[in-house]
């Protein structure tokens, strides 16, 4: 999982609507994490407030980084489904070979598909 996107998420699911910035790369040490801008309101001409003190006790560098821990635990989790989606043979296919077997009275194409399917899930077992 991209490390942009663990941070987004794991600040979301611990304090919800919360706006924050960086420039540089993703807050993935407690140092990077120490320089995030928090927004803390908006001044008169529409620009945020931010101060790199963080507002939100919700908010730890422990708590979010062990947030990030565990969505990639997740996410790694769910590595055999995101091969199978790729791997499955195309949903075109399915209806051919399916369309074919009802209406055709021929299986030869519907016995492949099967095949093929079977294989993709055995190639990549659930964890």
């Amino acid at each position: 999982m991209d490390n942009s996107i663990k941070f987004s998420k794991a600040i979301a699911n611990l304090k919800s609507g919360t706006e924050y910035a960086f420039h540089g790369p993703v807050p993935t040490t407690e140092e990077l994490f120490n320089q995030v801008l928090w927004v803390t309101g908006v001044a008169e001409n529409d620009t945020s407030i931010t101060t790199t003190v963080n507002p939100h006790s919700e908010l730890t560098w422990t708590k979010v980084n062990n947030e990030m821990t565990r969505l990639e635990t997740e996410y790694d989790s769910f590595d055999y489904a995101r091969a199978r989606e790729l791997a499955y043979p195309i949903t075109k296919e399915f209806i051919e070979a399916y369309t074919e077997k009802e209406i055709g009275g021929d299986s030869t194409k519907w016995d492949a598909y099967v095949i093929k399917y079977n294989k993709v899930r055995t190639d990549n077992p659930k964890s």
